[in-house]
């Protein structure tokens, strides 16, 4: 009788993750799980992007749990058909697959990101756009970063679909990043959505530490103390029309931004009519959450060993921020240029808003204008090209993925 109890405590110890962790291989694991430890330091203790990084964080943690049967990559394994395609067996995923791996189906999808983007319209005052037009100047610039870190990407002999999916992270723009990738990335492909995800909102959560230096160097102390005016006042009328109008214009200009597009403007037209509130708020709000719960989670899981310790994810990070800088580098000279234009009345700053971290970017704008002179308030003006930089990074998606689809 205590032989067989000894045997079964044995047994139970023999199958443990602890067992698995520290056995051949298990190291790799647990290297993992101290990875996902540090990026929920950032979450917790930094503020780095939190609504989306603790969860990313914790999925990571929970995928690299020996035995624990949540996420299982190998469902993840693309079948190639006839024709030469790519598909996966989700009747497979539905009957074998761990929570996690159900959870993933809606960002295979492509589910998760246009709802996301649904709740940000909800979210988004259009307002200082409107108010002033050209800061879509400044938002599509911003996105140079993008199509100059594809072409950086293509001559280290990267595939075109792992070129997309790096350069789009130079839009800043998590939801973005995972739609493209997703869409994009083949079997074939050194890289998966989770690295994209998890570069795409590490570099959002650092906006306010690579920003301020680039925009100091390429601005001059009279450029960052420009005192803008007040914008004008906006009317309900353009509000509402304004969804509509850059809908229709964009969804029938490049129809594979229509998704993304589409439900932004589906979101923000609900919050501007002000006969949907409960609507618009449960976008905002209990959707938004759950949505971002789903996501998070689910593309924390992919981020297994095999995916995250290797060159390929290196790559990714040197490339990510490359794009990342040189979307807000852009952004500034176009605003340099606008500067010049206009006679020294629009601030060059507000153009590194123009990358699509929404509010942060515009929040960073204000705080380095305001170093120079204390009393300017850059944000409504900032706010234009950073909600600019939102369509923008949907537009960028569209066209990439109209080219290499």
């Amino acid at each position: 009788m205590i032989g067989q109890f000894l045997q079964t405590v044995s047994d139970i110890a023999a199958e443990s993750g602890f067992a698995a962790l520290f056995a051949s291989g298990g190291l790799s694991n647990l290297v993992m799980i101290l990875i996902s430890f540090l990026f929920m330091y950032l979450a917790i203790a930094k503020g780095f992007e939190p609504l989306l990084l603790l969860p990313i964080a914790f999925g990571m943690m929970l995928t690299n749990i020996p035995n624990a049967g949540m996420y299982h990559s190998d469902l993840w394994v693309a079948i190639e058909g006839e024709d030469g395609s790519h598909y996966y067996d989700y009747g497979r995923v539905l009957k074998e697959g761990g929570l996690l791996d159900i959870l993933y189906c809606g960002v295979k999808l492509q589910v998760y990101p246009p709802l996301i983007f649904l709740g940000i319209g909800a979210m988004t005052d259009f307002g200082p756009l409107i108010a002033n037009p050209k800061s879509f100047i400044l938002g599509a610039a911003a996105q140079a970063g993008i199509f100059l870190t594809f072409i950086g990407a293509a001559a280290l002999g990267m595939t075109a679909t792992e070129c997309g999916s790096i350069a789009i992270i130079g839009g800043a723009d998590g939801p973005t990043a995972i739609y493209v990738s997703s869409k994009l990335l083949k079997a074939t492909d050194s890289i998966d959505t989770g690295t994209i995800a998890l570069a795409a909102y590490t570099y959002m959560a650092l906006v306010p530490i690579i920003q301020p230096p680039i925009m100091k160097a390429l601005t001059t102390k009279k450029e960052r103390s420009v005192v803008m005016g007040q914008l004008r006042p906006v009317s309900k009328v353009e509000k509402i029309i304004f969804p509509v109008c850059v809908t229709l214009i964009i969804g029938l200009m490049i129809p594979s931004a229509a998704p993304l597009v589409g439900m932004l403007m589906l979101g923000n037209i609900l919050k501007e009519s002000g006969c949907c509130d409960r609507i618009a708020k449960t976008a905002q709000n209990e959707l938004m959450n759950i949505i971002t719960i789903f996501l998070g989670v689910s593309v924390g899981a992919t981020t297994t060993a095999d995916k995250i310790l290797t060159l390929s994810f290196a790559k990714v990070i040197v490339l990510g921020v490359i794009a990342f800088a040189l979307g807000t580098a852009a952004g500034v000279l176009f605003g340099k240029i606008m500067c010049a234009a206009t006679h020294g009345k629009v601030n060059p700053l507000i153009g590194s808003a123009g990358v699509s971290a929404v509010p942060m970017a515009a929040r960073v704008a204000q705080k380095v204008g305001q170093e120079e002179v204390p009393t300017n308030y850059l944000l409504m003006h900032a706010m234009g090209p950073n909600v600019a930089g939102v369509i923008g990074s949907a537009v960028a998606a569209g066209v990439l993925l109209s080219i290499l689809q």
